[in-house]
């Protein structure tokens, strides 16, 4: 189903390590909003989708929020690089170091574990359209909140490219929200209920 490109979507650099700013990102790796949680959530609604075209999107963007948790994942690697114990500490994040050392694990900036409650999939493809919708715009918002938590232009920049691709998935849903309802009403049905 898949061909993997052995090379990030966009390429992830950072002027210098900062631990303390990776703790705020690894909320779009493992946070109710991030990565991890918009792949699921869409890969999995894909299939009560009532089109092909509404199964191609979610599948499409799924995958992509895939390579941007890998983005994310060369993103806290790198502003974490060559850091220590006493570096994590200084950080407010010496929990990481204790459990995790320099490994990733998802959790948000308080270290709360993904979970999945952060992700629905109710089966009515309206609903779920909508939901992706209202998905895509908390992920646009706090990429904007960590573009501002940060001074580093490289990092900015990858900020920046996952801040755009949310918009764009955003547009795409909406766009795909359209089409289900005017094929649900061709069909003389409505929240999946046939109308009489």
């Amino acid at each position: 189903m898949w061909q993997y490109e052995k090379r990030l979507e966009y390429p992830v650099q950072v002027t210098c390590p900062d631990v303390k700013f990776a703790k705020l990102v690894i909320t779009q790796y493992g946070g109710p909003d991030g990565e991890l949680s918009a792949s699921l959530r869409y890969l999995n609604q894909r299939y009560s989708m009532p089109t092909k075209e509404a199964k191609a999107i979610l599948t499409d963007i799924g995958t992509e929020e895939m390579a941007h948790m890998e983005m994310i994942a060369a993103l806290v690697y790198k502003l974490t690089e060559g850091a220590d114990p006493k570096d994590f500490e200084a950080a407010g994040w010496g929990g990481q170091w204790a459990q995790h050392d320099s490994g990733l694990f998802w959790t948000d900036a308080n270290g709360v574990p993904w979970t999945a409650k952060y992700i629905a999939c109710l089966g009515d493809p309206i609903t779920d359209l909508t939901e992706d919708m209202a998905a895509e715009q908390k992920a646009r918002a706090t990429y904007e909140h960590l573009i501002a938590a940060t001074e580093d232009p490289l990092a900015k920049a990858t900020l920046r490219f996952l801040w755009q691709r949310e918009v764009v998935h955003f547009q795409r849903f909406g766009e795909t929200l359209n089409a289900v309802q005017e094929h649900l009403c061709g069909k003389h049905m409505w929240m999946g209920q046939e109308m009489k």
